[in-house]
């Protein structure tokens, strides 16, 4: 595969689409287009910009903002002039953003607004290696004064100016890029200890950025919603390096809070988001069916039942026959088209899911409803992605086959182990994790899995969270817990077990869903805590639980369960950015809660 850099295959997409809508943005209720032209111009603008105040091939730069046209361009500026673009979680704390701007030596800190700007002003006494912080939205910022602070607009200008004294400077410091040139740092969302910067190179995105387009192919054409976090590797994929290599448009989200919103606006071509989004979507579904009249509900029902016939045999790669094919189009024309409309998924022709687990229920219904959802499977470490379903070639329970290019074999304790041109270069300042990580060229996922004789790799669990019971038994709780999750009154769920007689598990519910369940049912509730205590609601879960044990074998289902009394945020270290639930912790805070249910004599 003959690859370009980031900077030269920015420049070519910019040249090849020219005045083309490169990325639209919602401000004050109107949808405003960037041409790639100008996207190129104000990229330009910024690097130059950079370059002035001192900026080094190799410096490091932070970002930290929600997903707006400002990131994209502060990150590829930073790439095309030789530096190393660092994404920083918007909902971080003060001190989760000092250990990433100290541990990466950041030169420049790019913020998007007031909030973002006071973290760092709880730690500037211990950066002093900051030339400036810039500054993107200056809403209630307009009279603040620092020496080390200056406005997206200035240094906008300062670039302007630079390129009058000295035309071809960006130019060249763009053909000075190399393959091998650390691109990227993307730290890691640290659900076992201190987060680590993963260093990605040149090559590894730019191989990246045509290798998960080659088997679902993208085009100019298509249109994609930005709404996950930036600084992960999963948005970068097509916010940033697909993008580039294949010149779509990528519309920004109003605020976290319009996704939704904003996906029935747009109507992407290509979907992605993490498994919580789409369970979302799926229990949204569930719940606008149980008000509707009993004639939608049978007619729903008649024809997911005609959907998921249809899904298995396609899944299990066996032929449809032509009485279903006929039968789902009439059920797509009277109920999927709707829906899909209602969602925003009408012209979706793939959707992706991916930084975590997906239950292959949640996956069945989407198939079943005529959204080509598949599953991908990699890690940051992997520049995102090892394995991808194909579009008519999703396998029921597996994450696909390895990209081509890419090799995976399993390790004799069942560790997925990758290599690959999209293997990263290592950890940054940790050489101790990276020569952990990486043995011999071989990625150590840390992942154990298995290959069918398709090629398809089956994820099991995470290595680290096998259970084995007093009993010897080996359980993998994530399993047990995507189907648990299946249901629409449960949130997440972390399931015990380890060196005891009996698995349990601790149970967050989806508050929306079980709220309504509450008002429906006159269930008397005052605070969220009341609501995971009433007897009605317990007897919900138990009654979602008794469905899951159903598919279980006897060992490894759920004796005990306990609902947790308060919800799990990110700002508490509870959960990640993309809404994994940090096991550690949760076994840590709430291990009385554990004790309680193996205290008794009587599962």
């Amino acid at each position: 595969m003959n690859l370009e850099t980031v900077p030269n295959m920015f420049l070519q997409t910019v040249t090849r689409y020219g005045d083309r809508v490169a990325m639209r943005k919602k401000e004050y209720g109107l949808w405003h287009d960037i041409s790639w032209n100008e996207y190129f111009r104000l990229t330009k603008h910024v690097g130059l910009g950079l370059i002035s105040m001192g900026l080094e091939k190799g410096d490091c730069v932070s970002i930290i903002g929600d997903n707006c046209p400002e990131w994209v361009i502060a990150n590829l500026a930073t790439q095309c002039t030789g530096g190393i673009a660092v994404g920083v979680y918007a909902t971080n704390a003060w001190p989760q953003v000092e250990y990433v701007i100290t541990n990466s030596d950041s030169k420049f800190f790019f913020v998007e607004n007031e909030e973002q700007l006071d973290k760092w002003l709880h730690f500037k006494d211990n950066a002093p290696f900051l030339k400036k912080v810039i500054v993107w939205d200056l809403e209630g910022l307009r009279h603040f004064k620092d020496p080390n602070v200056m406005t997206f607009e200035d240094l906008l200008e300062r670039g302007r100016e630079v390129e009058k004294s000295n035309p071809g400077l960006f130019e060249e410091r763009m053909n000075a890029v190399q393959l091998e040139d650390v691109s990227t740092l993307i730290y890691t969302s640290g659900t076992t200890g201190p987060p680590k910067g993963a260093m990605l190179t040149q090559r590894n995105l730019m191989w990246m950025g045509k290798a998960i387009t080659r088997e679902n192919p993208m085009d100019e054409k298509d249109e994609v919603l930005s709404f996950l976090p930036l600084c992960h590797i999963f948005e970068q994929l097509f916010s940033i390096l697909g993008h580039i290599t294949h010149g779509y448009v990528v519309n920004f989200i109003e605020s976290p809070d319009t996704v939704t919103d904003n996906m029935i606006e747009v109507s992407p071509t290509v979907g992605y988001a993490v498994p919580r989004i789409w369970e979302k979507y799926l229990s949204a579904v569930y719940i606008r069916m149980s008000d509707a009249t009993w004639f939608k509900r049978l007619v729903f029902g008649i024809a997911l039942k005609i959907g998921k016939k249809r899904a298995s045999l396609m899944m299990n790669f066996k032929p449809v026959p032509l009485y279903l094919r006929f039968a789902y189009r009439l059920a797509s024309f009277a109920v999927f088209r709707k829906l899909k409309e209602r969602l925003g998924f009408d012209r979706m022709r793939i959707a992706y899911s991916g930084a975590a687990p997906i239950s292959p229920d949640v996956l069945h219904f989407f198939q079943s409803i005529g959204v080509n959802l598949v599953e991908g499977y990699g890690q940051t470490e992997g520049t995102g992605v090892t394995c991808v379903s194909r579009v008519g070639r999703v396998k029921f329970g597996t994450v696909g086959p390895p990209l081509t290019g890419t090799e995976v074999r399993i390790a004799e304790d069942g560790e997925i182990l990758v290599r690959s041109p999209s293997v990263f270069k290592g950890y940054y300042k940790n050489p101790k994790s990276t020569a952990e990580t990486i043995r011999d060229g071989w990625l150590y996922s840390g992942d154990v899995g298995e290959i069918d004789e398709d090629g398809y790799l089956k994820i099991t669990d995470r290595k680290k969270d096998i259970i084995v019971t007093a009993g010897g038994k080996n359980i993998t709780p994530q399993f047990i817990e995507n189907k648990l999750k299946f249901s629409p009154y449960i949130n997440d769920a972390v399931v015990i077990g380890d060196k005891r007689k009996f698995i349990s598990a601790l149970i967050m519910i989806d508050e929306d869903n079980v709220v309504k369940y509450a008002q429906d049912h006159k269930v008397q509730f005052s605070t969220y805590k009341d609501l995971t205590r009433s007897v009605e609601i317990n007897n919900l879960i138990q009654e979602e639980v008794r469905k899951v044990n159903d598919t279980l074998s006897r060992v490894e289902q759920i004796k005990k369960f306990t609902i947790l009394p308060k919800k799990l945020y990110e700002e508490d270290g509870e959960v990640t950015p993309t809404m994994k639930v940090k096991r550690k912790y949760v076994h840590e805070a709430f291990k009385d809660l554990i004790e309680a249910m193996y205290s008794s004599r009587k599962p």
